[in-house]
């Protein structure tokens, strides 16, 4: 079997599980003790990790944060430090 052939068997195997669920470590796991070598698998991992990310959205605005304070308005007594710390 021609090396680019294998290594996008491995590609494919690693997407279509990673949809599932399961994590890159797992799966790596899972391949090194079906006999596949590191190298392979590690390639495999980075061309998987690459595609995965051609297809993700590109976001076109930023997203906005917005803070909103619940609960009531209650002010707050500043006392001089002497005061605090004395409890006076």
């Amino acid at each position: 079997m021609p090396k680019e052939t294998y290594i996008s068997e491995l590609v494919e195997y690693l997407k279509k599980n990673l949809k599932k669920g399961y994590t890159q470590e797992s799966l790596k796991w899972a391949l090194i003790s079906q006999g596949h070598s590191k190298a392979s698998i590690e390639k495999a991992i980075k061309v998987a990790n690459e595609e995965f990310a051609k297809e993700a959205p590109i976001l076109e605005t930023k997203p906005v944060i917005k803070y909103e304070i619940i609960g009531p308005n209650i002010p707050v007594e500043e006392k001089p430090f002497w005061k605090r710390l004395f409890g006076l």
